[in-house]
């Protein structure tokens, strides 16, 4: 059994890794050969997007993610430079301030990371953590842990962001389930999507036509059923989330986009029809 002894806020609770203890599916895919990335990148040098998260009716915190420009390459490999910074608002910089700046260099071909920094202050509980991947041997070199054995598709906290927008969605069927092998605090953490379809969600930003996603219901997760967490993501070649709505332990998060710019593709909003006088 392995537990994480803070839950992750900030830019993690994108993807609300709050374990519990080992991950077992209630519905296992026999295959995921159905999971193949998209041929043309959803993201480009430059794109930033925000978020700004709600917890209940409170604003509790943004985070900003941006493909930052990387002239550099790692063990030979063009890299793009991806960096998440998240913090608190308000009352919660009270009692559980929170300074996140997570960082990863993703293969620019195959996506899978190359080297990872994460440097987390939440309340006081300070983590640093400094990965290099080397995907070729399927291994992970950490300064305090050594070398660890990883799966060939991993990906860290925030690369899993960058990869999941990655995945190609065109020919995809409800209850089809998507696999992210994410690497964290020495351990592996899979965790899994079901496809739900095409909706049309409504955020302050507007109103977009997006592809639904909820967790698989697994043991040990904070999330008891399918309902307990939505992601809505833009359906069009960007796929940017739009919104994430969760049910916590205690309450309700939500995370609502705030901004985006320099996209690779016009975004899926759907325009308000015109009303006309005759």
């Amino acid at each position: 059994m392995k537990t994480l002894k803070k839950p992750l806020i900030g830019l993690a609770v994108l993807a609300l890794f709050a374990f519990d203890k080992r991950i077992v599916l209630e519905e296992k895919p026999e295959s995921f050969e159905h999971q193949k990335l998209s041929k043309v990148k959803p993201f480009k040098e430059g794109e930033k997007i925000s978020y700004r998260a709600h917890y209940g009716w409170l604003d509790a915190g943004t985070a900003d993610l941006t493909i930052v420009k990387q002239d550099t390459a790692i063990d030979g490999n063009p890299v793009f430079h991806a960096v998440g910074e998240g913090k608190t608002l308000n009352v919660f910089e009270w009692f559980y301030k929170v300074r996140d700046v997570y960082e990863t260099y993703m293969d620019e071909s195959t996506l899978a990371p190359r080297k990872f920094k994460r440097r987390v202050n939440e309340g006081g509980y300070i983590i640093n953590r400094d990965y290099h991947f080397v995907p070729e041997k399927g291994e992970v070199n950490t300064a305090s842990k050594g070398t660890i054995k990883t799966p060939s598709d991993v990906q860290d906290m925030l690369s899993s962001f960058y990869y999941l927008r990655a995945l190609d969605f065109s020919n995809a069927k409800k209850g089809q389930i998507f696999r992210i092998n994410a690497f964290m605090d020495y351990e592996m953490w899979p965790f899994y999507v079901k496809y739900k379809g095409i909706e049309e969600v409504k955020v302050s930003m507007g109103t977009f036509r997006c592809h639904k996603f909820v967790p698989v219901v697994q043991e040990g997760r904070v999330f008891k059923s399918e309902e307990d967490m939505n992601v809505w993501v833009t359906a069009d070649a960007n796929k940017i989330p739009i919104l994430l709505q969760s049910k916590i332990l205690v309450g309700s998060v939500k995370m609502e986009i705030s901004g985006y710019s320099n996209l690779v593709a016009p975004i899926a909003k759907v325009e308000k029809k015109k009303s006309s006088w005759f």
